[in-house]
């Protein structure tokens, strides 16, 4: 009789140790679970707008949650940083996509540069044009664009070249302008540079003139359309023949010798 009790403890307690056995493995493999997908999500990132302006997430350490992706390294925090959308509506599909890899994300935002780039690059504005090459230097960043993106982006540097070297011709005109106005300036003075900038201009003066003038004519003349030339006469209208010129017999009245 007195093995009946020692028996129910020993199985009591060999339940109690199995619950407890199954118990922390479920709450290791709770654990495990929790874990991998913390991992997981401190992985992902996603796009979102706030106030017109497209920003990185990155997932937290957790199942679940984003903060505004803010690397470390000053290169990369200038290439994610929130880009402004000035208007430009984002797809629905880019905002719900989640990105679990860095080369998928730079894909998605090339997208957004391109359709902020394209219209601006095209423009006749300055303006409109600085803000198409400011989206493009931020594309350029993006290191994991495909080759189709590649060559768009490499297409839209080029359309947008020409307009950047005619802006330099024009601001080096404007620097040589301002050089030769101010050596007349100081070699029409009284002071210890008027010999040397009287040197100077005698110098450069005429090449630069000339220099100036061939940037005035390449900005402002070569730049722009050619006039159109009149149009042509249509086919089988020529020139109107010219009028006999009259002889001695028709100013002398018409009248013939006696």
């Amino acid at each position: 009789m007195n093995g009946n009790p020692q028996q129910g403890f020993g199985s009591w307690a060999m339940r109690a140790l199995t619950r407890l056995v199954v118990t922390l493995l479920v709450l290791a493999m709770a654990g495990a679970v929790v874990f991998l997908l913390s991992q997981l999500n401190a992985r992902t990132f996603t796009l979102e707008v706030e106030s017109n302006h497209l920003l990185v997430m990155k997932g937290r350490m957790l199942p679940w949650g984003a903060v505004p992706f803010r690397p470390s390294d000053p290169g990369l925090a200038d290439t994610y940083a929130p880009i402004p959308l000035e208007g430009h509506d984002v797809p629905r599909s880019v905002l719900e996509q989640r990105y679990t890899e860095r080369d998928e994300l730079d894909r998605a935002l090339f997208s957004q540069l391109e359709a902020l780039a394209r219209p601006r690059i095209a423009s006749d504005e300055p303006r409109r044009v600085e803000r198409g090459v400011y989206y493009l230097r931020r594309a350029e960043r993006l290191t994991g664009l495909s080759e189709e993106q590649r060559t768009s982006l490499k297409q839209m540097l080029a359309e947008v070249a020409y307009y950047q070297a005619r802006q330099k011709m024009d601001d080096a005109r404007k620097l040589i302008a301002e050089a030769l106005a101010q050596l007349k300036l100081a070699a029409g003075a009284d002071t210890r540079h008027a010999r040397s900038a009287n040197q100077m201009l005698t110098e450069v003066g005429p090449a630069a003139d000339k220099l100036e003038e061939a940037l005035r004519n390449a900005v402002h003349t070569l730049s722009t359309p050619p006039s159109q030339e009149p149009p042509a006469a249509p086919p089988g209208t020529g020139t109107p023949p010219t009028p006999p010129v009259p002889g001695p017999a028709a100013l002398d009245g018409g009248s013939g010798p006696p």
